[in-house]
C-alpha cells in the first residue's frame, strides 16, 4: 500500500476507496450483532491504515531521527512523504485531495508516528487536529477551495493563538486588528507557535474589537508572504527539537476583510472548538511516545544479564513494568474513548481533558522508568530512551497544562452534579 493519498487517486481503486471512505465514516467498530466490541478495536480500514502508518514510521521517519533534531527541523522529505501519502489530510474530504477518514484514523496516524518521532507527531497532530478542522469547519467556499486543498495536499499550516502575555488565560491576547477600509492591519506578536518554521499560511488570533473583550477576537487567515510578518528563528528546545516553535510579529500586516475565517468576532468559539479536539491529538501523541519508549525499552530488559539471568526476571522489575503497560493502557483507552465520544457528535469536553491529561502523565512516568531500567546507557544518547523522555515533557505544557486539564474536568463534574 502506497498511502491513502494514492489509493484514491487510482482509478482502479476508485470505488473501493469510496467504499473504504463510507465505511470508516458510518461504521462503528464497538457495535456488533453480539454487542459492544472493545474500546481497543478498529474497523479492518482503521487497522489498515495504522500498519501502513507503522511501516512508515520504521522505514522512513526513523532512520533519520537524530538527523532531524541535530538539524532542528523535520526533513523537507519527510514532509512530503507525509503529503504523498495523504497524512497531512486525514480528514479532510477526497474534492479537496484529502482522504476523507475519520477521526479515529486521525488518531492512530499521530499515535503511530509518534512512536517513532513525537516531534513529527506534533507535526501531523497539529497540522490535522487544529489547522484543517478550522478551515473545514468555519471556512466559505473559496476559502476550502484555495487552501483546505493546499493543506491536505502540499502546505503546511500553523495555529497562532499564544502570546508573550497570553498562555494558559488564552484570550488575554494583545494581538490587535484595526479596520481599515476594505482591509485589516494587525500589530502584535504570538510566541511558542508549532510548525511556524514551515508552515506556508497562519491560523492569526487577533481582537478586531478590543472594547468587546474576548468577544472580539477574529480569526484571520495569513498568508507566510504576507509583507509585515517576521518569523523569527525557531526556539532551542528541550524535547520535540525537529518540531519547529518560533515566535511571529506583525508590523502593520494588511489583510483583506475575505481573509476572516468563520464570522467577525467568532474566534474564541473557534479556538474553543477546535482546541478540544486538539487534546486528544496531544493524548495520541503522548500515547505514541509511552508506547514507543517502552517498545525500544522491554527487548533490552529481556536480553541484560545480572547475576546469572535477565534482569526481567527480577520480581521488582516485572511489578515495574507490569505497572508501566497497566498505565499506558489506561491512557489508550482514555484516548480512544474521547475519540470515538467525538465521532458521535456527543459532548466530549471532559473526556478529552482526562485523555490528555493522564497520556501525558504516563509519557513522562514511562519514559522515566525506561531509563531506569535501561541502567547507565539509558543516560546516553546512544539510546533512543532520552530523546522519548525530553519529548514527553511537553505533553503537560502544551494545548492546555495538566493543571488547567484538571480545572476543565472538575468544572465538567461540577455541572453533572448540579443538573
Amino acid at each position: 500500500m502506497n498511502g491513502l493519498k494514492r489509493i484514491f487517486n487510482n482509478k482502479a481503486t476508485t470505488n473501493f476507496a469510496k467504499k473504504w471512505a463510507r465505511s470508516i465514516m458510518t461504521t462503528s467498530p464497538n457495535m456488533s450483532e453480539g454487542g459492544r466490541l472493545p474500546l481497543t478495536s478498529l474497523t479492518e480500514d482503521e487497522q489498515m491504515m495504522k500498519e501502513t502508518v507503522s511501516r512508515l514510521a520504521k522505514e522512513q521517519i526513523a532512520p533519520v531521527v537524530r538527523e532531524m533534531e541535530q538539524a532542528g527541523c523535520v526533513k523537507p522529505e519527510i514532509v512530503d512523504m507525509l503529503f504523498e501519502n495523504g497524512l497531512m489530510g486525514v480528514e479532510v474530504d477526497n474534492e479537496y485531495g484529502g482522504a476523507g477518514c475519520n477521526f479515529m484514523t486521525c488518531i492512530q496516524v499521530v499515535e503511530e508516528i509518534s512512536k517513532v518521532c513525537p516531534g513529527v507527531g506534533a507535526l501531523v497532530d497539529i497540522h490535522n487536529t487544529l489547522v484543517n478542522p478550522v478551515v473545514r469547519n468555519y471556512g466559505n467556499k473559496e476559502q476550502k477551495e484555495k487552501y483546505l486543498s493546499l493543506l491536505a495536499t502540499k502546505m503546511v499550516g500553523s495555529f497562532a493563538i499564544t502570546e508573550p502575555s497570553s498562555g494558559s488565560d488564552a484570550f488575554a491576547l494583545r494581538t490587535v486588528a484595526k479596520k481599515d477600509g476594505s482591509d485589516y492591519v494587525i500589530n502584535g506578536s504570538k510566541m511558542w507557535i508549532s510548525n511556524s518554521d514551515i508552515a506556508g499560511v497562519f491560523l492569526v488570533f487577533a481582537n478586531a474589537n478590543p472594547s468587546a473583550g474576548y468577544k472580539g477576537i477574529t480569526c484571520f487567515i495569513v498568508d507566510r508572504d504576507t509583507p509585515g510578518l517576521t518569523i523569527h528563528k525557531p526556539e532551542n528546545k528541550l524535547g520535540i527539537v525537529c518540531s519547529g516553535t518560533c515566535m511571529l510579529s506583525f508590523d502593520n500586516v494588511r489583510v483583506p476583510e475575505s481573509s476572516i475565517l468563520g464570522e467577525f468576532g467568532q474566534g474564541y468559539k473557534i479556538s474553543i472548538s477546535v482546541l478540544n479536539e486538539g487534546r486528544i491529538g496531544i493524548a495520541s501523541q503522548m500515547l505514541g511516545c509511552a508506547q514507543g519508549c517502552y517498545d525500544a525499552t522491554i527487548p533490552y530488559t529481556l536480553e541484560r544479564q545480572q547475576f546469572g539471568q535477565p534482569i526481567f526476571n527480577f520480581q521488582g522489575m516485572q511489578h515495574q513494568i507490569a505497572q508501566v503497560a497497566t498505565q499506558i493502557e489506561m491512557a489508550r483507552l482514555l484516548t480512544y474513548n474521547a475519540a470515538r465520544i467525538k465521532e458521535s457528535g456527543k459532548p466530549f469536553i471532559k473526556e478529552a481533558a482526562m485523555a490528555k491529561y493522564w497520556a501525558s502523565e504516563v509519557a513522562q512516568l514511562t519514559t522515566i522508568k525506561c531509563i531506569d531500567w535501561m541502567g547507565g546507557v539509558g543516560f546516553t544518547k546512544d539510546f533512543i530512551q532520552e530523546k522519548f523522555y525530553r519529548d514527553a515533557k511537553i505533553g503537560a505544557i502544551y494545548e492546555g497544562t495538566s493543571n488547567i486539564q484538571l480545572n476543565t474536568i472538575a468544572k465538567q463534574i461540577e455541572r453533572e452534579f448540579k443538573k
